[in-house]
């Protein structure tokens, strides 16, 4: 992003900002790999949501940087509920079935999800109160997705599968840690249109 400013517009800032206005510019849903490398070096959960608010800093400056680049609108998304992904429910699997909530999605690591999200539109509130000339939506990842999950036989989803990957081996998810997506003899299901989590 930053290369792209001053490539682009290091001679006239004037046009940039002229430029900026008329583009809409979509944040890439960032944390996700933040929190998946402490997760799977065996850190608890706590340990994890330690980590938010720096992740959600590391979110909004550079969202400054674009509003000072004369960016108008902006849209921010949150987390998804990783607690439905394959991997995540690969890694984490238990027979303690009150870690799971109604979708069997893992309560812990969405209710991780759920502390980011609340974190990162409170930080979206306070960039709206410094900019209230901007438009700065939030992105609801974690509820879109949620609400694919519970629909998925309006949808035309194969609902005996909706948890599981499309593109993976073995167990209940069809995934594993150890021979994932475009591995070679990795297979890859022959219903794609079917499956809600294509990679894992």
């Amino acid at each position: 992003m930053s290369t792209y400013f001053n490539e682009t517009f290091h001679n006239d800032k004037g046009y940039c900002h002229e430029k900026h206005k008329q583009s809409l510019f979509m944040v890439k849903e960032i944390g996700g790999n933040d929190y998946n490398y402490v997760l799977f070096q065996s850190k608890t959960l706590e340990e994890v949501k330690a980590m938010v608010p720096d992740v959600v800093q590391a979110i909004v400056l550079p969202l400054q940087r674009v509003i000072e680049n004369g960016d108008c609108r902006l849209i921010v998304p949150g987390n998804f509920p990783i607690g439905c992904f394959p991997i995540h429910q690969t890694a984490f699997q238990t027979n303690d079935s009150t870690a799971y909530d109604e979708l069997h999605c893992l309560k812990g690591l969405n209710n991780l999800s759920m502390y980011h999200n609340e974190r990162l539109q409170q930080a979206i509130q306070e960039l709206k109160l410094k900019h209230p000339d901007i438009a700065i939506v939030y992105g609801d990842y974690y509820n879109v997705f949620s609400w694919l999950l519970c629909h998925a036989h309006l949808l035309c989803f194969d609902v005996k599968s909706v948890q599981k990957a499309c593109c993976g081996v073995r167990g209940e998810y069809d995934f594993s840690l150890t021979r994932m997506c475009e591995a070679p003899t990795v297979p890859v299901c022959g219903n794609p249109h079917e499956q809600i989590n294509q990679l894992g």
